[in-house]
């Protein structure tokens, strides 16, 4: 991991502010959602992308009881329930 000797407090709401040097690199817009996870000691910060929350697929994304399915596992749950029947 590199380090870019900029150092940030975080403030008495627990926000942390992103320098606009790294929002650039990365292509953070201000109004970007932001996905935080944990690995072991350490807190990862990725932009965040709608996905299936069956497969991750980015793509063919359909809001369904507002999650979102994309159409290869919507097709998918379409056999699997005409079998059933």
């Amino acid at each position: 991991m590199k380090s870019t000797g900029i150092v940030r407090k975080v403030d008495n709401l627990g926000r942390l502010v992103i320098p606009k040097e790294i929002r650039r690199i990365f292509g953070i817009d201000s109004q970007q959602g932001m996905e935080i996870h944990v690995e072991g000691s350490r807190i990862i910060i990725n932009k965040y992308h709608h996905k299936c929350v069956l497969c991750d697929c980015t793509e063919g994304l359909s809001p369904i009881n507002d999650k979102l399915i994309c159409r290869s596992c919507t097709g998918q749950i379409s056999q699997s329930a005409r079998k059933a029947v």
